[in-house]
């Protein structure tokens, strides 16, 4: 269920005075401004010339730092400083405003005081999304817009946010990147057929939360692998549905995927982990992460790593690419970053079966 957010009384007032009479996009007549329609039908104000944008939440803010990232005012969550490590330098000073959906602690105060042109949403659309971004447009004074990006519309959402923010070039290369990905995986999805692993993903610090079947979080797993939980009511957030041993024991799926910071580390010693057919046959591997975790979380363009690496782990024999060579490519589009071997190898140590590469 998603968390509702609340603008404060007292805030929204202050805001109302400040503007006069009310918070509202410019006119359509207004010099410097231009119509555009989101994806939520929505008939917006934006600046003519957009300079300084702002992310509604972490899934845009990925988006964002691959097709504008010099235009970022704002982040909605900090950088770990391992996470630093693979995104421009000046991105991990930028203040951080939080996010609408998932914590649900967007600080329209600090909106409100960095004034970009434009704050964007991308991402899974809500039911309530067009009253969603008409609140906080309100609250703030500036444009919000939403722009729709499901794993397969991805392309078009990069052109889209080109073509809105003058970056129709790189919006265009990261798009054909995309298709050139998903065009790879539905080839080698059809060779697998009905040959699909059975995979359970488990995370948190005991490693008995799990993904759940049929979720925004299992879309690419669900694609491309036997998702081995299935639960009467699989929960929306990233945390996952919390299982006990014996239902895991009763899934024994044949691969497990351990999110970062589970316990990969010490499945193997554990007598209890040691009864699945995954840990006994040494099938288990840890999600990479650097900066984001490549099988979403959040489920943004990042499980476009995952679609790339999560086949050389279940299906080796079907992949002619060179993972390196992919995995690269994508921190150069979407990252700016210039991935080295040695951090190649760092990332992906404990999450690959033996000999492949």
């Amino acid at each position: 269920m998603k968390q509702r957010f609340f603008v404060p009384a007292l805030f929204f007032a202050c805001i109302c005075a400040v503007n006069a009479g009310g918070n509202k996009t410019p006119a359509r007549d207004t010099a410097g401004f231009t119509l555009f329609t989101d994806s939520a039908g929505r008939t917006v104000n934006v600046p003519r010339d957009i300079k300084r944008i702002a992310p509604s939440g972490s899934l845009a803010q990925i988006f964002l730092i691959a097709v504008a990232p010099d235009m970022l005012c704002a982040v909605s969550s900090a950088y770990s400083p391992y996470g630093a490590e693979f995104i421009p330098a000046y991105l991990a000073n930028l203040p951080v405003i939080g996010q609408f959906y998932g914590a649900a602690n967007l600080n329209l105060e600090e909106i409100a005081r960095i004034a970009p042109d434009l704050v964007i949403d991308v991402g899974e659309p809500k039911e309530t999304i067009a009253r969603d971004m008409d609140e906080i447009s309100a609250s703030v004074g500036i444009p919000v817009i939403h722009v729709t990006a499901t794993l397969r519309t991805t392309p078009e959402a990069f052109r889209t946010l080109g073509r809105l923010l003058g970056r129709e070039k790189q919006g265009e290369r990261i798009a054909r990147f995309c298709e050139k990905t998903l065009s790879v995986a539905d080839k080698l999805m059809e060779r697998v057929g009905n040959r699909k692993k059975s995979v359970l993903y488990c995370l948190g610090n005991s490693g008995l939360n799990v993904l759940a079947r049929g979720t925004f979080h299992t879309e690419l797993l669900d694609w491309m692998a036997d998702t081995s939980a299935v639960v009467d009511s699989p929960t929306a957030y990233g945390s996952g549905n919390e299982a006990n041993f014996e239902q895991i024991l009763l899934w024994d799926p044949e691969v497990i995927l351990f999110g970062p910071g589970s316990v990969y580390d010490t499945a193997a010693q554990d007598p209890a982990w040691r009864e699945l057919r995954a840990i006994k046959n040494g099938a288990y591997y840890e999600v990479p992460m650097g900066p984001y975790n490549w099988m979403g979380g959040p489920p943004s363009i990042n499980r476009y790593l995952g679609m790339i690496w999560l086949p050389k782990v279940l299906y080796p024999e079907y992949t002619a690419y060179d993972l390196y060579t992919e995995v690269a490519e994508y921190y150069r589009l979407f990252y700016s970053h210039e991935l080295t071997r040695e951090q190649f190898a760092s990332l992906t140590a404990r999450s690959l079966p033996a000999g492949v590469r």
